[in-house]
């Protein structure tokens, strides 16, 4: 069961940051495999088990990244990450291109939500006409994000319009090329205790009914070109 990160935590990963080579993180893995892997092993394990349990049809698994860094793509950097993250999605091969429930905790501070890494660009079609079909589901839930505070919309947008939104509450959708629907804070103390559990469990719930939309795209008929 998940208590809680730990000082511990916060200074293993600055450690990494400015001691990003094998001998220290050899020297220091057990701080590791203790302080920080372990613990977002057991909260990912939590927040998975709650999102199976709300959604038992759709397969969800769950998992932590490794905080080893692909040595094809170091890009002169050091051969390991600074932060870890776990993530709740349905499985399959290209991960990226689903929606996402993740987690994630950094030296600076933590962020969470639901969304895309890389979608595919058929996905994003599928969205725009989902949307002209039918603007009423996106609309509801597009109002029911903006009248709260704990989510805001972050979306990488294409350099060119894709065609006018059916609705100007919609234009940010109609935009994006990807996006997700993130929260972002400090180190806050409720990291180091149970509350974070209580934290995510309740926004998760609210993004629930924004994956049930998402995770429908691919089976959507082929846009009319």
């Amino acid at each position: 069961m998940f208590t809680g990160f730990s000082n511990e935590t916060v200074d293993f990963m600055w450690g990494i940051r400015f001691n990003n080579e094998r001998t220290w993180f050899e020297a220091h893995k057990q701080a590791y495999l203790q302080y920080f892997y372990r613990p977002m092993q057991e909260l990912g394990g939590e927040m998975y088990e709650f999102l199976r349990e709300q959604r038992p049809d759709y397969g969800l698994t769950g998992k932590v990244t490794r905080i080893y860094r692909d040595a094809r793509r170091l890009h002169g950097r050091g051969p390991y990450k600074e932060s870890l993250w776990f993530s709740v999605e349905q499985p399959g091969e290209q991960w990226t291109a689903r929606p996402t429930f993740w987690f994630e905790l950094m030296p600076e501070g933590w962020t969470y939500g639901m969304g895309y890494y890389l979608p595919k660009a058929l996905t994003m079609a599928k969205l725009r006409a989902r949307m002209d079909r039918d603007p009423q589901p996106m609309e509801k839930l597009t109002r029911a994000l903006n009248r709260q505070d704990e989510f805001r919309l972050d979306a990488e947008e294409y350099k060119r319009p894709k065609g006018p939104a059916p609705s100007e509450l919609l234009a940010p959708w109609y935009r994006a090329k990807s996006f997700s629907i993130c929260h972002e804070d400090k180190l806050t103390e409720e990291l180091f205790c149970r509350d974070v559990v209580d934290r995510l469990k309740q926004g998760f719930t609210f993004l629930l009914p924004y994956y049930d939309y998402f995770v429908t795209l691919d089976g959507d008929p082929d846009p009319v070109p």
